[in-house]
């Protein structure tokens, strides 16, 4: 008997299966019918090649308008040039020494023609495109069978697997499963008017009409989704099970102390997060909350007063970055005065003690504070990566918070978590705002917390788009206008995306990754995935700016590359205004605070994402002077890119920012490492376009918990659960 768990194998034959593993990583029959269609194409409607792009992988319907056989002197064969036309443009079709294929290329006649796009003499080509023709007559009955349907599914394909190749294989695989066990129970199905998944699956692959096609890619994007929310909110009860001792004692003296001290009350936002964490931290299991808040909004005062609360117990606070560790250290420290000043000669009975451990702590004071944290004699550690190392021990960890969370996964979570003999408390924190879908999908085990208000007197920051090319006028302006600030007693940033011409370390390590870089340059509207300027670097523009553009002002640089020594030497200078311009690349991008900070420089903008554009831009505007930011750009006017970047002037609402940003990316992209082996299952599913599907589903997955928590009677379901479990297990064990 053949199932879905079966090789691909016993339905494709051993050396087609090599094949569909070597090449799209299919192994089994569920793989191959889980492989679905991009899209359609309908019998009789031709392909408009508008929708092609250099270097896509494309399966096109078109009619042949020409053959003919181009000889090469000298040499026999020649080249078989055959020009399709969608019937308003033309392609051409290349064929090297196989004048042959001209009997049945013939003029008039249709097809499917599947290769990779690219550039001849200024038109666009197929170079040895696999094709399939629409069969001639009634004696083609065999070879009309890949034309059975009036709809034509179209494959994510390779060069030796083009789209009907892999129609093939899932009609081989459809003919031989016959009906499959169904997951979701009937009586579900007919609730939500769900096809079965047997009828789903037919109907993606040859489906008689668009409707069938519609609900059938609706019901297998809803099992996705619901399997995902299952595995949420199960993990997010387990999580929950797990007692804490007792009930943190929360040290509201401490805290009256603390507040006393500020000279800012608290916004009404600020006041309902707080009450919501305290609710967490004084009930009987740990705390489970995600903490978001725009750039600005307030996030590390709620952190700290949480830290602070925690009567009897230890702190540590996860930062990616040591400039943003060392950032938070300072910060804590001048907030709270005296109160951080715990075991000193001249420090208080009430307070508490902090310390900060990153990769650069010296072996001296590393130990110190190893032994300190074990003994209990330090309230609240603060480092990055540092504190994931198995030789730090705590006496008595009850609260961990990780500041921007969209930099670690699961596994680091858990990792510190284990660093706990009782389960501790757990705050994340990110200044990325999250729509609710994604905040659903990627953090669904996590209770949600939105600071959404700004605090009183940020100023709001002005934000405008240059182009250095078609403006050199207003570039000038730019730099004009830095001096202006510097000369009110403010001061810029200039920010660049690399250390050096060959160095773009910083960029990629606090920026995009690489599959993120390529899709921006995809967006810059370059063909050959290039850039057409070389971006801007440190090291280029650092020397340009002190000793020409901005001849005469304090100037400084920073970047990944400099010592940490020199990194906190050179903001702590820049903090006290002994620089009046910092020429850095992204280090800067979060927890950099610099009130007198006014204006900001973007150099190469269009090489950043929305959303750290976003982060950039709120490190200006902090206090009391007005914020404005400049984003410099040499991308073509009506590009993808600079409109990308109009849309960030446009708003400083970074939740609308990050719907934007989040609909340009792959869905990989978007759910990163958080929630990493159940990423894979996600073929159909896209957080922001399947909004209302994923709440349905929630609902759904809260419904079926309630009823039935173990899911003893929904065992389909709970295949599809262990699934995402032992994914998310096998991709921890290789990380480790």
């Amino acid at each position: 008997m053949v199932d879905l768990s079966s090789k691909a194998s016993l339905v494709v034959g051993d050396r087609t299966a090599k094949v569909l593993f070597e090449e799209l990583g299919l192994a089994t029959v569920e793989d191959i019918l889980r492989h679905y269609p991009r899209r359609y194409v309908v019998r009789g409607q031709l392909t408009d090649f508008h929708s092609l792009n250099d270097g896509d992988e494309v399966t096109i319907l078109a009619r042949i308008a020409s053959c003919k056989v181009k000889k090469i002197p000298g040499r026999k064969g020649g080249i078989l040039e055959v020009v399709v036309s969608d019937g308003s443009e033309k392609l051409l079709l290349t064929f090297f020494n196989q004048a042959w294929r001209a009997k049945d290329l013939r003029e008039g006649r249709e097809g499917l023609f599947a290769g990779k796009v690219s550039q001849y003499k200024n038109q666009r080509q197929l170079a040895h495109p696999d094709y399939l023709l629409v069969p001639e007559g009634e004696d083609a009955q065999t070879a009309a069978d890949d034309f059975a349907g009036k709809y034509l599914p179209v494959y994510k394909a390779t060069r030796k697997l083009p789209s009907w190749k892999i129609a093939q294989c899932v009609s081989l695989a459809l003919a031989n499963v016959g009906d499959l066990e169904d997951p979701l129970p009937v009586q579900l199905q007919s609730q939500l008017d769900l096809p079965s998944l047997s009828k789903a699956l037919r109907e993606v692959h040859q489906p008689t009409d668009l409707l069938a096609a519609e609900k059938a890619i609706y019901r297998l994007t809803f099992d996705e989704a619901l399997a995902m929310q299952l595995f949420l909110l199960l993990r997010k009860r387990e999580i929950r099970k797990n007692q804490s001792k007792v009930p943190t004692r929360l040290n509201e003296e401490l805290l009256a102390q603390f507040d006393e001290s500020l000279n800012f009350k608290l916004t009404a936002a600020q006041l309902r997060v707080w009450n919501e964490i305290r609710l967490d931290l004084a009930g009987d299991s740990p705390m489970y909350r995600l903490l978001q808040g725009d750039v600005g909004s307030g996030k590390t005062i709620i952190a700290l007063r949480a830290m602070l609360s925690v009567e009897n117990g230890q702190s540590a606070l996860l930062a990616p970055t040591e400039v943003l560790a060392q950032q938070h250290f300072k910060t804590f420290t001048q907030l709270l005065g005296k109160l951080a000043n715990r075991g000193a000669l001249d420090g208080p009975m009430e307070g508490v003690r902090i310390a900060l451990l990153t990769g650069s702590t010296s072996s001296a004071d590393r130990r110190e504070i190893l032994g300190l944290a074990k003994s209990g004699e330090i309230d609240i550690l603060i480092g990055t990566h540092s504190l994931l190392n198995e030789e730090l021990k705590f006496k008595n960890l009850e609260l961990v918070v990780i500041d921007e969370q969209h930099r670690f996964g699961v596994e680091q979570r858990d990792v510190l978590r284990s660093k706990s003999e009782y389960p501790p408390h757990i705050l994340v924190m990110t200044a990325t705002p999250i729509p609710r879908t994604v905040a659903m999908t990627v953090f669904g085990d996590l209770d949600v917390s939105t600071l959404d208000e700004l605090p009183l007197g940020r100023t709001p920051i002005q934000t405008h788009v240059v182009n250095s090319l078609t403006e050199p006028k207003l570039m000038e302006r730019t730099w004009q206008r830095v001096r202006e600030e510097i000369s009110s007693g403010h001061q810029v940033y200039v920010v660049v995306p690399r250390i050096s011409p060959t160095d773009d370390s910083d960029f990629s390590n606090f920026g995009l990754s690489g599959d993120e870089l390529k899709r921006i340059k995809r967006l810059s509207g370059d063909p050959e995935l290039q850039f057409s300027q070389p971006a801007s670097s440190v090291s280029e523009i650092f020397p340009k700016l002190r000793d020409e553009i901005l001849n005469g002002l304090r100037i400084a640089a920073l970047h990944g590359r400099l010592s940490s020594d020199e990194k906190e030497s050179t903001m702590r200078a820049f903090q006290a205004h002994e620089i009046d311009v910092l020429v850095s690349t992204t280090v800067i991008e979060v927890g950099v605070d610099v009130s007198n900070a006014s204006m900001m420089v973007i150099l190469d903008a269009e090489r950043f994402g929305v959303s750290q554009l976003h982060q950039l831009r709120g490190r200006v505007g902090r206090g009391q002077v007005p914020g404005l930011c400049i984003l410099v750009t040499s991308a073509t006017p009506e590009s993808d890119a600079a409109l990308r970047l109009k849309a960030v002037a446009s708003t400083t609402d970074g939740f609308e920012l990050s719907r934007l940003d989040l609909e340009q990316r792959r869905e990989g992209d978007v759910l990163g490492s958080a929630q990493s082996g159940a990423t894979s299952h996600l073929r159909l599913l896209r957080v922001i376009r399947d909004e209302s599907l994923i709440i349905k589903a929630r609902q759904v997955a809260t419904e079926l918990i309630d009823s039935d928590e173990a899911l003893v009677n929904y065992s389909g379901l709970l295949i599809e659960v262990d699934k995402l479990r032992q994914e998310e297990r096998a991709s921890y064990l290789e990380k480790k």
